[in-house]
């Protein structure tokens, strides 16, 4: 069985930007911003309604629904801490 990346801490780093700590103790802070697109997501462009984050389902999700892969949080974050 492959690994499978959970969210187990987000915080907000200002702006679009949320620190992540993953299961296998990987963290980094990731930048949004450019997942902000449609309209599942539109409402998350207000900072206030962005950092009414919370975790569920090992990722980070918004009160509307919203949410983003942990895999794909995952990716981002690994790309990050490599740049």
């Amino acid at each position: 069985m492959s690994f499978l990346p959970i969210v187990i801490q987000a915080e907000y780093r200002g702006e679009f930007r949320i620190n992540l700590v993953f299961n296998d103790g990987l963290e980094s802070t990731v930048d949004f911003s450019p997942w902000l697109e449609g309209p599942v997501f539109e409402p998350l462009r207000d900072q206030v309604y962005f950092q009414r984050f919370f975790l569920e389902g090992g990722t980070v999700t918004w009160p509307n629904g919203a949410d983003i892969a942990p895999e794909t949080l995952y990716e981002r974050a690994k790309s990050s801490r490599a740049a």
